[in-house]
C-alpha cells in the first residue's frame, strides 16, 4: 500500500467491457515527510477521490478484493482518502490543514 496524491484522471473511450464504469486517476506517489516522490501509478477510483486529496493505494491482487473490481484487470485501487498521517509523533499531512 502507498500513501499519494490524486494529480488527475485518465480517460479510456475503449477499455474491455468488463471495466466500464470504473473511473480511473493518475496517483502521485508521496514519500513519507509528505514530498512529492518520482513515480506515479494508475488507480481505480472506487470512492471519487478529487485532485489535491491524498490517498491510501492498494495494488497487487488486494486491488481486486473488493465488490466493484472482483474478476476485474485491476491492479491499483484508490480504497482510502487520508485525513491525516504522523511520523516521530510529528503530523505530516492533515487534509483539514489543507484545506484552511
Amino acid at each position: 500500500m502507498i500513501i499519494g496524491e490524486v494529480v488527475g484522471s485518465v480517460v479510456a473511450t475503449r477499455k474491455t467491457d468488463n471495466m466500464e464504469g470504473l473511473p480511473l486517476r493518475l496517483v502521485r506517489k508521496i514519500n513519507i515527510d509528505n514530498t512529492p516522490a518520482s513515480s506515479y501509478v494508475v488507480a481505480v477510483d472506487a470512492l471519487g477521490a478529487a485532485v489535491g486529496e491524498r490517498v491510501l493505494v492498494a495494488s497487487g491482487s488486494p486491488a481486486r478484493q473488493t465488490k466493484a473490481t472482483d474478476n476485474r484487470p485491476v491492479d491499483a485501487i484508490i480504497m482510502a482518502i487520508v485525513d491525516t498521517w504522523q511520523t516521530n509523533h510529528e503530523v505530516r499531512y492533515s487534509k483539514s490543514a489543507d484545506l484552511s
